[in-house]
């Protein structure tokens, strides 16, 4: 499997008819706005691109999220979000029956997603629920995944949100909902199913609602959003304001990598020129180059760092491991896009 990057020489808001837009670390972070990000979707929608806001926490109700990302000055309808609390759902109506029992360790966007899937949402192990469905929440406590632990032990399929590790907040990155589950799974031994990103379930649910033909992803996380895009066969861009950095996406793996990397969302509002292959093994983009040589990742020094800067690294580091000649994660420096 190979994976390398595209080209655009239009505005990618020109070229695709729907965003999947991530949230914490793409339209801001935690409570916080991240700088162009409200005027870039607000110029993307106004040039015809139609935006969903995919998101692998489960806690909160699509009103809630709509109503922060509209706080943000970024207008948005709750029919305009989809959480892993409503993705969670649809899996689990893949196996359960209509009245089936659900124990839900998680928020209230979690149970209302359950409930309104026609599930019967119960709160004990001793309830003998069918399914488990986890998902992050901030008030979870140790009794709620010891009882998550009794229900899986006792034969319960177990489901999770999303597997997440770490959730990036105003003040740095907390354990995730996959922390929480990895408890449950300590007690267990049982591996759950996960209806969040990396699987593409969530976007597909997405881009089938809104009849989209042309979609886009949008997000921070390689491990997720962009490995979510690649499974799911659909475009997607990485935008360096979050999680992965620039480094993170020269060291992808096929699976992980974005199609398109930008600094920022204005990367919807701008041209993508695609690395070419020059002489010498070297990878140019604007005029920025890098190449991969015994080893070892050369990039110019021509001016400063910038986003073609990373564009070219990533061609050309990705065309050697493709190649089997990697480059040396040591030789990788930190970019600045």
């Amino acid at each position: 499997m190979t994976a390398s990057l595209s080209g655009s020489t239009g505005p990618l808001a020109a070229a695709h008819d729907l965003a999947l837009v991530d949230l914490d670390g793409v339209a801001y972070k935690g409570h916080l706005p991240i700088p162009h990000a409200a005027e870039s979707l607000t110029a993307a929608r106004a040039a015809g691109l139609r935006l969903v806001f995919v998101t692998n926490n489960a806690s909160r109700e699509p009103e809630e999220v709509a109503g922060q990302l509209t706080g943000l000055d970024i207008p948005t309808d709750a029919d305009e979000v989809m959480t892993a609390a409503q993705a969670c759902a649809a899996l689990l109506r893949t196996r359960l029956e209509p009245g089936a029992r659900v124990l839900v360790v998680g928020g209230a966007g979690l149970r209302t997603a359950v409930a309104g899937a026609g599930l019967t949402v119960v709160d004990s192990a001793d309830d003998a629920p069918d399914a488990v469905a986890q998902g992050y929440a901030t008030g979870l406590a140790w009794s709620d995944l010891a009882e998550a632990a009794y229900a899986v032990a006792g034969g319960a399929w177990h489901v999770a949100s999303n597997l997440d590790l770490s959730l990036p907040t105003a003040r740095g990155f907390a354990p995730g909902n996959g922390a929480l589950v990895g408890a449950v799974v300590a007690a267990t031994g049982v591996e759950p199913d996960s209806a969040g990103k990396p699987s593409p379930t969530m976007y597909r649910l997405a881009v089938d609602r809104a009849g989209a033909e042309r979609p886009l992803v949008i997000g921070d996380r390689l491990d997720t959003d962009l490995a979510g895009a690649r499974a799911g066969g659909i475009p997607g861009l990485h935008v360096l304001t979050g999680v992965s950095t620039a480094r993170d996406a020269v060291l992808a793996e096929p699976g992980l990598r974005p199609d398109f990397v930008g600094a920022d969302l204005r990367a919807l509002l701008e041209p993508h020129p695609l690395p070419e292959r020059s002489t010498d093994g070297w990878w140019t983009c604007e005029g920025r180059a890098a190449r991969v040589v015994d080893g070892a990742l050369e990039l110019d020094r021509r001016g400063p760092q910038g986003i073609d800067v990373v564009r070219a690294a990533c061609a050309a580091a990705w065309d050697a491991a493709d190649r089997g000649a990697p480059a040396a994660a040591s030789t990788v420096p930190e970019l600045r896009a």
